[in-house]
């Protein structure tokens, strides 16, 4: 009884162990880093399966052997069976067979050498990812589809910039792209990976999802998007391979109705048009262009074509008031021997990257040191003021404390020395890993004047700047951009940089709205400081002018 009152605690901290972990591996597609152990897993999964198979292989060269004699010994005894039996040594072997060897035989092929690999299996299968997970994967791709403009054929030849290990897509990839493209309505991307679909199908792929199977998606999503003369070429085209689709035959009379309505509507129009006499017969006046302002263009555009690579680019006499120099601070104890290296990056607002900044050592530690804990990313809800996951930021974060490791503190020490701004008021370090297709939209890090409760439960102020450390480079895409001013930020490993939020009057410049591209190709590592107001006072003095 003591036994048993003793064990029951044991089984509780297991099982909290067990969904201790379990939630700790939420979300996979949101972090690249945490992906990694997948593979992992999926690679001890592959060794248990071909121990099963060779345990199979085993199990049927016994039976095999066995048979091979028996069929031998049969095909003598029976060319003379009571010659055969007569020796008194074949007789009792017989019994022997069948009363013991037989039954043997029977345990052997009724053995199951599938425990080991279902239990690993059944094991693994918790860790494994969710449909949420999936679907965030595919959402992902599309994101990437049209930040990048990449078309669908590229995507699923695996034709991206600067990949090292080059994978290529199969009808069934494409087809569940669209389906949940379809799911969500998003008729426009459906279009595009069905299409696919039956371009790889029209190739000769082979594929378990028929071509009318696809049709019916791709048809169906086109008529959605109002192409009705389309979506009745592509039914029609389905009633060849399948001529009784009962919902195809009812589509294509009502695509012929629309489309023969739609033919008397604009014949109507044009007819009442001449009796007016409304037709402009001096079609020949030109509007004036407007020239295509950087400015005027949405902010989401803008955010894409800097993701690209595109956009504004600064004047040449901008560009000459950029440099990089040695920098010691005023001298500072720490750099007067070993100045860092700054490098101008934007003038306005003036960001500066400070390059060999942190270590490939002091890298791998933080990295080590955060992977266990990273959490799915969240942001400030305006509403609540609360911290919720949101699907513009697809990123894991953990956030690592001073005290927990001396290369923390001595990062801290760093950013401290080197912009000047006091540190103990300042947030954790945060470490970022990026997912597939990794972002944060446009945003800004201040609170704004419609968000006074932003940070109050910190008690510290506002964020008055940012410090960004790039822990990897990043193969393609990545780059943070400032799309307000056209600015693009490349990742680059050991770098950092540095820009204040507010002016010195405090009030928040706007200008720094800043956003995450998603990555491309890549693994994508980052950590950051947020410095806030208190404790700056004597540091970084209040500036008369509101935007000083």
């Amino acid at each position: 009884m003591l036994w048993t009152r003793m064990e029951l605690p044991c089984w509780c901290l297991l099982l909290l162990s067990c969904l201790q972990s379990l939630s700790a591996h939420n979300d996979f597609f949101t972090s690249i880093g945490q992906m990694t152990d997948l593979l992992y897993t999926e690679k001890d999964l592959v060794t248990s399966l071909k121990d099963y198979i060779r345990a199979e292989e085993n199990k049927l060269e016994r039976v095999k052997r066995w048979a091979d004699k028996l069929d031998s010994l049969t095909a003598t005894a029976t060319q003379d069976p009571e010659g055969f039996l007569g020796h008194p040594v074949n007789a009792f072997k017989l019994m022997k067979r069948l009363n013991t060897e037989w039954g043997d035989l029977e345990s052997l092929v009724l053995s199951d050498t599938t425990d080991g690999f279902i239990s690993n299996l059944t094991i693994q299968r918790q860790y494994f990812p969710t449909e949420e997970d999936q679907t965030g994967a595919a959402k992902a791709l599309l994101r990437l589809q049209d930040t990048y403009k990449l078309d669908a054929n590229t995507i699923s030849t695996g034709d991206l910039p600067g990949v090292k290990h080059k994978s290529q897509m199969t009808v069934e990839d494409c087809y569940e792209l669209g389906k949940i493209a379809y799911s969500d309505a998003d008729y426009y991307h459906t279009e595009l990976w069905m299409a696919q679909a039956l371009k790889q199908l029209d190739e000769g792929e082979e594929s378990t999802i028929d071509k009318v199977t696809v049709l019916d998606y791709l048809s169906y999503a086109i008529y959605q998007q109002g192409e009705i003369e389309r979506a009745l070429e592509y039914t029609l085209r389905l009633l060849t391979l399948d001529p009784e689709h009962q919902r195809a035959k009812g589509n294509v009379k009502y695509f012929e109705f629309q489309l023969e309505k739609q033919r008397k509507a604009a014949e109507e129009t044009a007819r009442t048009q001449e009796e007016r006499g409304k037709r402009d017969t001096s079609e020949k006046k030109k509007q004036k262009k407007q020239k295509n302002s950087f400015s005027m263009i949405p902010e989401r555009k803008k955010y894409e074509m800097l993701c690209r690579g595109e956009g504004l680019k600064m004047t040449p006499r901008r560009q000459s008031r950029l440099f990089c120099r040695y920098f010691d601070n005023n001298h500072h104890p720490r750099f007067v021997l070993a100045p860092v290296k700054q490098q101008d990056e934007w003038d306005r607002p003036y960001i500066v990257r400070y390059l060999d900044i942190i270590s490939d050592a002091e890298i791998e530690k933080v990295k080590q040191l955060a992977k266990p804990r990273l959490r799915r990313a969240t942001v400030h809800d305006p509403q609540t003021g609360k911290l919720t996951t949101a699907q513009y930021r697809v990123s894991k974060s953990a956030w690592l404390t001073s005290y927990e490791d001396p290369v923390i503190e001595r990062i801290n020490e760093r950013i401290e020395a080197i912009t000047g701004l006091e540190m103990d008021t300042a947030e954790e370090l945060q470490v970022a890993n990026y997912g597939v297709g990794g972002q944060y939209e446009p945003h800004f890090d201040f609170g704004r004047k419609d968000e006074p409760d932003a940070f109050k439960e910190l008690g510290t102020g506002n964020r008055i700047a940012t410090w960004l450390f790039y822990m990897s480079d990043v193969t393609a895409g990545g780059a943070t951009v400032f799309p307000d001013v056209g600015a693009a930020v490349w990742p680059k490993k050991g770098t950092a940089v540095f820009w204040y939020n507010l002016f010195a009057s405090g009030e928040g410049d706007y200008s720094t709205r800043h956003a995450a591209c998603p990555v491309l190709v890549g693994n994508k590592w980052v950590s950051n400081k947020w410095i806030h107001e208190r404790g700056q006072e004597w540091r970084r003095p209040c500036g008369l002018n509101e935007t000083e």
